[in-house]
């Protein structure tokens, strides 16, 4: 990310939330730069004979845009509203230039979430070079009064279905090492777990540093918040 595009991000979310809240989600960001840095890496081998078919429950609806006149207005309002609206407009006008996928889920009508892929290469550098089969999961987000309901468990799992039929080889996601809620989202889903990476740019080129052991600590918490998500999943069966 840019230096004018923290900025940006910064100060929108001064305006929004005030300096005390911003101050509080900087000490935030730098407690997980410095302690939690790292990127937890997941796979998933893409087999439609393995992977089976989400079952959406009553009133929800997911959605494969390719390019912004696929966009309704409405969406596209709620998505750029979430933080700086000019600069995710850009963002979002730059994946579909680069032929990202955004997959959009609906709750009785109004925007839910959403997530983005895009196959044989990323938008910005990665861990290491996507094959032509490949894909990315990236950006994933549930808006604040659809959380707790497991949506980002079921975006994931029509994702790579979807993905599997059309013949695609393998799937990478990855989430901060902080994120337990998005961690044990993917211990539901066929994703499995590859390592902790954290990468360095030095000069233009990307340097990772790998680690494949799982946390006990961390595999702990995931597991038991990946529980209770299920019996959200199953309440809304």
């Amino acid at each position: 990310m840019s230096i004018s595009s923290s900025s940006s991000r910064l100060i929108e979310y001064l305006k929004r939330h005030g300096i005390w809240a911003t101050l509080r989600r900087a000490m935030l960001a730098a407690k997980r730069a410095i302690f939690a840095g790292r990127m937890a890496v997941f796979f998933c081998d893409l087999d439609d004979r393995k992977l089976r078919q989400v079952n959406l429950p009553a009133g929800m609806k997911l959605q494969r845009v390719t390019a912004p006149a696929q966009l309704s207005p409405h969406h596209l309002q709620d998505m750029v509203n979430v933080w700086n609206p000019k600069l995710a407009r850009q963002d979002i006008q730059e994946r579909f230039e680069h032929g990202a996928s955004l997959w959009l889920v609906e709750s009785e009508g109004q925007l839910a979430g959403y997530g983005w892929t895009i196959q044989g290469k990323t938008i910005a550098p990665y861990y290491f070079p996507l094959g032509p089969g490949d894909v990315q999961l990236f950006d994933f987000f549930v808006f604040t009064k659809f959380r707790g309901r497991a949506l980002h468990w079921l975006l994931t799992g029509y994702i790579l279905h979807t993905l599997a039929v059309e013949g695609s080889a393998r799937a990478y996601a990855d989430t901060g090492e902080w994120n337990q809620a998005q961690l044990a989202s993917f211990k539901m889903t066929p994703l499995r777990f590859l390592g902790l990476a954290r990468s360095f740019k030095i000069f233009g080129h990307v340097f990772t540093y790998w680690d494949t052991n799982e946390p006990a600590a961390w595999k702990q918490k995931s597991t038991a918040r990946a529980e209770r998500a299920a019996k959200v999943l199953r309440s809304n069966e």
